[in-house]
């Protein structure tokens, strides 16, 4: 338990720092000094810098992927087939995620690609299948006539980007709850969608 609690403390004062700094700009003697630690006894919890951010930006992907897996099948209980439900459910799923641990979202979103080869080939693959959830609600919606004719790839790419935005500005201080964020953006996406002024 000792070992988890270290390894998540590690993680966390991490993720801080390389949202607010960036991932290549950070070194282990800043989060050892963050930690008030000796930089060479960080390596007793981790191998590496970037296993520390492997571990953050995995762990992030899953909570992506599970919250649009239980939004989904939310969506389906409440209005079985309804491509509008299904999207504000994973527009919702995807901000509260953000605004969960905006510190590690943000690293997710913008430093994932400082991984070596191999974990960003991973981390890759993993982002288009979940950005393929949002395109086949789409695909679908127009299939049916509920969203305008458009192409489902551009507009699940600008979705998503204009949510990921969110890991950069949001204050959880801030004037509006991460609710009151949601409805905002639940409210652009199916105005872009369906083509409302």
């Amino acid at each position: 338990m000792v070992e988890i609690s270290r390894r998540q403390a590690i993680e966390d004062v991490a993720s801080d720092l390389f949202r607010e700094h960036g991932y290549a700009a950070t070194s282990i003697r800043d989060i050892a000094r963050a930690l008030s630690v000796q930089g060479a006894s960080l390596y007793a919890h981790v191998t590496s810098k970037e296993d520390v951010l492997w571990a953050i930006v995995d762990r992030a992907a899953s909570r992506f992927e599970a919250a649009a897996d239980r939004a989904g099948r939310e969506a389906e209980a409440r209005r079985p087939g309804d491509s509008a439900e299904a999207v504000a459910a994973l527009v919702r799923a995807h901000v509260e995620v953000l605004t969960g641990d905006v510190d590690e979202a943000g690293v997710f979103v913008h430093e994932w690609r400082a991984l070596g080869e191999e974990r960003r080939a991973a981390i890759l693959a993993r982002r288009d299948a979940y950005e393929t959830r949002f395109r086949r609600r789409i695909e679908a919606g127009i299939a049916v006539g509920a969203f305008d004719m458009t192409d489902p790839a551009i507009a699940s790419t600008a979705l998503l980007s204009a949510l990921n935005g969110v890991a950069t500005w949001y204050d959880p201080d801030g004037r509006l709850t991460a609710e009151r964020i949601a409805d905002h953006l639940v409210d652009l996406a199916l105005r872009m969608l369906e083509g409302r002024a």
